[in-house]
């Protein structure tokens, strides 16, 4: 218990001390005293930029990783698969593919894109678990299936970007997994369906725990297991899907951070899901604020960042499992 707390008291402290560094570093700087002075200001020139321009970029930074972290325990915990992980078996690719595929052709709907891109994400889902499965989820087969949908939609994306022309080069912009220039509609957009997809994950936890049984075990307690896969599993396609639509695709997140929680906090859900969210939404935010600032003016993606670590990261599971 002791090393959970300690664990959890880490963890919310590097995700202040990242926010407040995000926050005042970059083209502008403040230090941290004359920072929070200018909180409480009216008419501070350079609070009023950081307010528009790093504070909407840092909350969808902390919601995109909080999802994604999540959405990658509830995916392994449905597959139960260590390697699941949104971006790497081609949910996030399947959604952003129809998250391009809307903007184009069908602006008029574009405030529909979160459930078109769940839509998305969870034909990608279903694919994925149809062709993996035979007698059971084989943990390299399903790999092996998902990096096979994540190229095909990935493909299918590029090609029509590349066919479109100048039709897509403000689509292309939207898809981007750059988090620059996010505004406050996007957060607006990712704090709401954000919130409803980690409440929701908060409360199956139970369920989660169930699901670590054989499925013969779970279902002699009277417990519902396909019903239970398929409303665990459309939560993290939702969580997955919105982060695709506010801050592009990101892989390895939901790889790394649940395989690092585990190692701190156990494996009780109740525990591991909201210690994963905050984990996981300290790693995306210290990602961005590393491509933003190792180089600057030049900035780095967060998700290129991220598949430097979470690739070799997944060629070390692979070898171990």
């Amino acid at each position: 218990m002791t090393k959970k707390i300690l664990s959890f008291s880490i963890v919310i402290l590097l995700l202040f001390v990242s926010m407040i560094y995000s926050a005042t570093t970059g083209s502008i700087k403040m230090g941290f005293f004359e920072f929070i002075t200018a909180l409480f200001e009216e008419g501070n020139s350079q609070m009023e930029a950081i307010r528009d321009l790093r504070f909407p970029r840092i909350v969808v930074a902390l919601f995109a990783g909080a999802a994604l972290s999540v959405s990658g325990v509830l995916l392994q915990s449905v597959m139960r698969n260590p390697l699941a992980d949104a971006g790497v078996i081609g949910i996030s690719s399947g959604a952003a593919f129809v998250q391009l595929f809307i903007i184009s052709f069908f602006p008029a709907l574009f405030f529909m894109t979160p459930i078109l891109a769940f839509i998305g994400g969870a034909c990608a889902c279903a694919l994925v678990f149809a062709l993996s499965w035979k007698s059971g989820l084989s943990p390299l087969k399903l790999i092996l299936v998902g990096i096979a949908i994540n190229a095909m939609f990935t493909g299918l994306t590029e090609a029509f970007l590349n066919l479109g022309g100048s039709l897509n080069t403000s689509a292309a912009s939207v898809v981007g997994s750059n988090l620059t220039m996010r505004t406050w509609k996007d957060v607006s957009t990712i704090t709401t369906y954000g919130t409803i997809g980690l409440v929701a994950a908060f409360t199956l936890y139970s369920w989660c725990n169930l699901l670590v049984l054989q499925d013969k075990t779970a279902k002699s307690l009277g417990f519902n297991v396909a019903r239970a896969r398929l409303i665990i599993a459309a939560v993290a396609v939702l969580l997955s899907a919105v982060s695709v639509v506010v801050a592009g695709v990101i892989s390895f997140v939901g790889l790394l951070v649940p395989h690092i929680a585990r190692r701190l906090v156990g494996h009780d859900h109740r525990i591991l899901l909201p210690f994963t969210a905050l984990a996981g939404a300290l790693l995306i935010l210290v990602a961005d604020t590393i491509g933003r600032t190792v180089v600057a003016p030049i900035e780095i993606p967060a998700s290129t960042i991220m598949a430097i670590i979470g690739g070799p990261f997944l060629i070390f599971l692979l070898r171990k499992e």
